[in-house]
This record gives structure tokens, sequence and C-alpha cells, in this order.
């Protein structure tokens, strides 16, 4: 199926096992709460055109495995829209779940609030966000497919609300549906592929893949690990004898050559998931964060740093990690690794000290153990607030420093060419580090027949 149009259809791509939670509404009376002349028949009209009694079909489901709840939209149905028996059934799926400790998994095609129930149908959009906040606070996942279109009030709650958001290519995404933007808008503001590239959607995914890309995601969200979750051994020449001063620390944990976080991700984990943006506008290609399966088949957050300078939006996709994995009882492995914090003037402007701060909080406030594993260079606090409080190590490839070298030595208003024996005297060297008590310990490198 390269396009689900109907609720059905969209149900039909992801599961072959689904068993629909029945609602007996009966005829809709009296024109609905405001009166809207013509409403029931309307409504009757719509209910016969789409084979369906209302603009969405709940019911469990078995995807990858996992058994779920799942909300599937009729946009045949009045556009999809939501009234007061919408709000009703997603509710009721919603109880579901929580008494069956299910996640929860919503297909929404829908252009917004219907219009023949007035406030009453826009104050839905209230009740669904606490139906939604009560799911999370059970530490139960809420995963959102997005069809075409997801507009208004839908995507403002049930989409734009759930902890993955994916979408189905070409889709129409946006707070504002086609006949209420601006008449010069750009229609490709309104997509799925720009929400993504703004960091509002974790990924696109084509409907034929989709089956097993949301299986994957209720399959690792399902099982997690008992943490803390100790840490990777270290990657490279397993030879190499430990650096001997702070510019050879250095200068090893800015080679080329030196494993980053996609080797560690890759020889960790046998299955991975990603996030993507920091809901806010950013993305930062330099933080990959997700979820991903150990050898024994449970499932560990991580947040890696890509060896970059952080961006604001690589700090906060972070933050949104943690608290995710807090919410769902998932320990968190953090990869430091960067230069430091980027510095530029776009960076200052999209809050780069907000951001950090909100990092730096999120760690300290983890609802689950974290690891974290310096594998490179840790530079300043861009590196820090991504690292564990009491639980971080180090990769005889790495350093960890105050700030970087070249850096300190400008600050102390020496000439560049004392980077070097500034390295030395910072004292950021792995041994040094154990010594001073700012990481447990140093990794050892892992034998390549276990790789």
């Amino acid at each position: 199926m390269s396009d689900p149009r109907t609720a059905r259809e969209a149900i039909a791509l992801v599961t072959d096992d689904f068993t629909e939670l029945r609602f007996d509404e009966g005829p809709l009376p009296d024109d609905g709460p405001i009166g809207w002349p013509g409403y029931s028949a309307a409504h009757a009209r719509a209910a016969a055109r789409a084979g369906e009694t209302e603009s969405v079909v709940c019911g469990t489901a078995v995807v990858g495995g996992v058994t779920a709840v799942l909300v599937s939209f009729e946009f045949r149905f009045l556009g999809g829209s939501l009234g007061e028996r919408t709000g009703a059934r997603a509710s009721a799926a919603h109880a579901l779940a929580r008494e069956r400790r299910l996640p929860v998994v919503v297909l929404p095609a829908t252009g917004g609030s219907r219009m023949h129930e007035g406030m009453r149908a826009l104050l839905q959009l209230q009740l669904l966000a606490r139906e939604s906040e009560l799911t999370r606070a059970a530490g139960l996942p809420q995963v959102a497919v997005l069809r075409d279109p997801t507009t208004g009030g839908g995507w403002a709650t049930l989409g734009a609300g759930s902890d993955v958001v994916l979408a189905l290519p070409g889709a129409q995404v946006g707070f504002a549906g086609s006949r209420v933007r601006p008449p010069d808008a750009d229609p490709a503001a309104y997509t799925a592929e720009a929400q993504f590239a703004h960091g509002h959607i974790d990924a696109i995914v084509p409907p034929s893949e989709l089956r097993g890309t949301l299986g994957r995601w209720l399959s690792l969200l399902a099982r997690p690990a008992e943490g803390p979750v100790p840490p990777p051994h270290a990657l490279g020449d397993a030879g190499a004898p430990p650096a001997p001063s702070g510019r050879e620390a250095v200068a090893r944990a800015r080679h080329p050559d030196r494993p980053r976080a996609a080797a560690y991700l890759d020889a960790h984990f046998t299955l991975r998931e990603e996030i993507s943006g920091d809901r806010c506008g950013g993305v930062d290609p330099g933080v990959r964060c997700g979820f991903g399966r150990l050898p024994d088949g449970r499932t560990v957050a991580y947040a890696a740093q890509c060896g970059t300078a952080t961006r604001p939006a690589g700090f906060r996709t972070a933050a949104r990690l943690v608290r995710l994995a807090g919410r769902l009882g998932i320990p968190v492995l953090t990869l430091v690794d960067t230069p430091g914090a980027a510095n530029d003037p776009e960076a200052e402007r999209a809050g780069a000290g907000t951001a950090i701060a909100d990092l730096f909080a999120a760690v300290a406030s983890a609802r689950t153990p974290l690891t974290s594993l310096l594998v490179g260079e840790g530079g300043s606090g861009g590196a820090l607030a991504l690292a564990a409080p009491g639980n971080t190590w180090a990769t005889p490839d790495s350093y960890f420093s105050v700030i970087a070298p070249e850096l300190a030595t400008a600050i102390l208003k020496r000439p560049p060419e004392d980077a070097p024996a500034t390295a030395d005297r910072l004292r950021l060297r792995p041994e040094d580090l154990v010594a001073l008590g700012v990481v447990r310990g140093v990794v050892d490198r892992a034998d390549p027949r276990d790789r």
C-alpha cells in the first residue's frame, strides 16, 4: 500500500492483527452541541460515505511483536476533524492503554477542530492534551505516524505531543491548514519534510518501511535495560601506550583516524532507532540521539557527540532524550566528544547558554541512571553538560579540559606557540583525570576478536 487514505488502510499498513474498540453512540441528535443547522444530517452522510461512525477508529494491535493501542483517523469523515465524540474515543483509547500498560500509536489525518461543534470541539484539544499527559506520567510511550494531512489541533496535540514523531513522505503537516494560511505562504513550509528539517519530526518513513520501523521503535521502548549500564570498551589500537603528555593526548583525540561516535554505536548496539531535532526549530547533525538494543535484547538510550562543536539544537535534543528516557525507565549512555560548544553569533542567537543550562538540569535531575564515556575531545562546559556526574569514564584516546589549550592560552594572554605547554599544564590526560577524580577510570581496549 503506497499511500493509505483511510483509517483502516493506515492500520493495515502497520499490522495484520487489529482488534477494534467498539463504541455505541447512536445517531447524533439535535444538530450537535451548538445546534449547527443540518449538522446531524451531515454527520449521517459522512458516516455513509466513510463507512465509519466517527472520524477516528481505535483498538489494540500487535506491531513488531508488541501489543499497542492504535488511534487512526478517517479523513473522509468530515476531514478527520475533532469533535466531542472523537475526543471521547481517543480518551477511551488512552485509558485502555494505561489500564493495560500499553504504548499508544496515533495515525492522524485531520484538518483540526470541527466547525459544526464550535468551542465544544476546540475544548477537545485540552482533553486530548490531558490524556496524553496522563499516559506520559504513567511511563508509557506514545508514537505518532503523520499522514496527509495532519494540521490544526490534531498536529498540536496527538501529533507533535507524541514522544516519537514519524511521518509519511509528502504529508501536509502544520498548525495552519491550507485554507487559513497567508495567501503568499510557501506551501513547502507546511510539509513533513520541512518539519523534519527544522527539528519537529524524528524521521520520514516510506509506507513500505513503516511496519518495520514502527515495530522496531515499539520493541526498543518496551524492554529497558537495568542500569547503570557499563561503559563500552575503547576502540582503536590495543597496543598503543598511554599518552606521555598533555599535548600528545590532545593530538590523539584530534587525530582524523581516531574512532568516533558512529563506530562506538555500531560496536555497542545490535539495533538502533534515532530521534531528531530539538522541537524548537533546530537540528544539530553533530549530536546523535536515540535508543539502541544491547546483545542481551535490552534497550539503552544514547546521546552521542560526533566530534564537532555542539550547537544549541544539539544540547536541547540531548536534554529531550534524557528526559524521555527517564519517563520510560530506560538508562542512558552518553558519548562525549566535542571541542566545545559552538560560539558563533548564530549559536548565541539560538540560545547557547540556555540550551547548555537545560542539558545540565536534565542530567542533574535524570530519573534513570546515566553512564558516560569520553571518547575524544572533552572541551569545557559543552562536553561536561553531557557527562554523568560520578559515572564518567575515559578512553585512552581522549582528553578533558576546562577549555581547549589554544583558548586557555589566549585567555592567559600568552602567545599561540605556548599552547602545547599549556596542554601539558592542564593535566587533561585520561590518567590525570582519574587522579583528579574527574573520571572513574580509563576503559580497556576491546579485543578485536570480540568485535
